[in-house]
C-alpha cells in the first residue's frame, strides 16, 4: 500500500477542513486582539505616553501573530485551490483594501516615534486605527457574503467566473456580520488592554470593552435570527461520492430557506457552538466589570471561537456556494487537491504545528506581564 492510502481521501477532506477553522480561529484568537487594540487606541489613550503604552501591549507579537493569516491563505492555496481562486479573484478589491491596511500597522509602528510633533504621531496613531479596524470589519463582512453565497460560475471547461463588484459585497447583512467581527474585536482588544496596562487605559479600555461584549451578543443574535429566517442557505440535492474527484459540476444542489439550520437539526448536539458565541461575551462582559482581565480574555476567547465556528458548522459541506449555479457550489468534497498533496500537508502540518504553538507560547511567557509607563519614559525596555 503506498504509503499516503493509510487515510483516505475523505478522512484527509474532513481533516483539512477542520484545519482551515483552526487557522481562522487561531488568526481571530491572535492577531484580533492586535486588530481590536488599534481600533480602540484613539479612544483609550489620550496623552503620549498613554498611546504608546498601550502601542507597546502588541508591538512585540503583532507580527508573530499575523503568521496565522499567512498560514490559513496558504492553508487555502494548497488544499483548496478552487478556493482559492474564487475568493482571492472575486473578493480582489476587499483583500487589497485588508492588505494596505494591515500594510499600514508596521510602518505607523516604525515611523511614529521617529519625530516627536504630536501632529505626526496623531497621524500614525490614526493609521493604526485604519489597520485595526478596516480588517475587522471587512472579514466579517466577507463571511457575511459567503453565508449569502457568491456570484461565481464554473463552466464546462472548468473556467470560473466572477460576476459580482465590490460595492455588491457591501450589502445589509454582510455589514451586519462586519459589526460582529469588529464588535467582537474590539471586546477581545480591550480586555487584552485591560490584562496589560493600568490605570487610565485599562480603565477606559475595561469600559469600552463591557460595551463592545454587549453589542457582540446583541448583533449575533440579531445575525442569527436573519439567517435563518431571511437568509437563503443551500443544499445538495444529489449523492455525492466523498472520496470522488474534485469536480463541484458532478453534484447537483439547491438554493433553500432555512438550509442553515439543517446541520442543527440533524445533530442538536451542534447548538453548542452558537451558544458558546452568546455565552463567552457575556462572561466576557461581566469579568470585565470585575477587572478580572485574564478570564475575560479567555471568556471573549471562546465566544470568538463558537462564533467563527459557527459559520463552518452551519454551511458544512459548503465551503463557498455560488448564488449564481447553486450546483458550482464548493463544499468540501469536490474542490480539494489531491489526496497525495492533502496528506503531504498534513505531515508537515504535525511536524511544523507544535513547534509554532511552542514558540508563540514562548514569546507570551517572556513577555507577560503589564507593561511599564515609566519604563517607556527611560527608553530603555521598550521599543515603540
Amino acid at each position: 500500500m503506498i504509503l499516503h492510502e493509510l487515510i483516505s481521501y475523505d478522512v484527509l477532506r474532513l481533516t483539512w477542513w477542520a484545519l482551515l477553522g483552526v487557522l481562522l480561529v487561531g488568526f481571530a484568537l491572535t492577531d484580533g486582539f492586535d486588530l481590536g487594540t488599534g481600533a480602540l487606541l484613539p479612544f483609550v489613550a489620550r496623552s503620549d505616553i498613554e498611546r504608546r503604552t498601550a502601542i507597546n501591549t502588541i508591538g512585540p507579537v503583532w507580527e508573530g501573530n499575523q503568521v496565522w493569516l499567512i498560514l490559513g491563505g496558504g492553508a487555502i492555496f494548497a488544499a483548496w485551490p478552487q478556493l482559492y481562486a474564487v475568493s482571492f479573484s472575486g473578493f480582489y478589491l476587499a483583500m487589497f483594501a485588508i492588505l494596505f491596511a494591515l500594510i499600514l500597522r508596521p510602518v505607523a509602528f516604525k515611523f511614529r516615534s521617529k519625530r516627536e510633533e504630536p501632529a505626526w504621531r496623531s497621524r500614525w496613531d490614526w493609521a493604526l486605527f485604519v489597520g485595526g479596524f478596516v480588517p475587522a470589519l471587512i472579514f466579517g463582512v466577507a463571511m457575511g457574503n459567503v453565508l449569502q453565497g457568491v456570484p461565481f460560475r464554473i463552466e464546462k471547461d472548468m473556467q470560473i467566473f466572477y460576476d459580482g463588484s465590490f460595492f455588491g459585497l457591501l450589502n445589509p447583512f454582510a455589514l451586519l456580520c462586519g459589526l460582529v467581527s469588529v464588535a467582537m474585536l474590539v471586546m477581545h482588544g480591550a480586555a487584552w488592554l485591560q490584562l496589560k496596562t493600568s490605570g487610565a487605559v485599562a480603565e477606559r479600555a475595561r469600559r469600552f470593552g463591557i460595551v463592545a461584549a454587549l453589542l457582540t451578543v446583541a448583533l449575533y443574535a440579531a445575525a442569527g435570527v436573519l439567517l435563518a429566517n431571511f437568509v437563503t442557505g443551500y443544499a445538495i440535492t444529489s449523492h455525492i461520492d466523498t472520496a470522488g474527484a474534485s469536480n463541484p459540476l458532478l453534484k447537483s444542489a439547491v438554493a433553500q430557506g432555512g438550509a442553515w439550520l439543517a446541520n442543527y437539526t440533524s445533530h442538536p448536539t451542534l447548538w453548542v457552538v452558537p451558544a458558546l458565541g452568546l455565552a463567552g461575551p457575556v462572561i466576557a462582559a461581566i469579568c470585565l466589570a470585575a477587572r478580572c482581565p485574564l478570564a475575560a480574555l479567555l471568556a471573549g476567547g471562546a465566544g470568538i471561537t463558537g462564533i467563527v465556528t459557527s459559520v463552518g458548522v452551519s454551511m458544512f459541506p459548503f465551503i463557498l456556494p455560488s448564488s449564481v449555479d447553486p450546483s458550482a457550489s464548493l463544499t468540501v468534497w469536490d474542490s480539494s487537491s489531491s489526496h497525495l498533496t492533502l496528506f503531504i500537508m498534513l505531515v508537515s502540518t504535525v511536524i511544523f504545528m507544535p513547534l509554532v504553538l511552542a514558540y508563540t507560547s514562548w514569546v507570551f511567557s517572556v513577555l507577560r506581564g503589564k507593561v511599564d509607563p515609566d519604563a517607556i519614559k527611560d527608553g530603555k525596555s521598550h521599543a515603540y
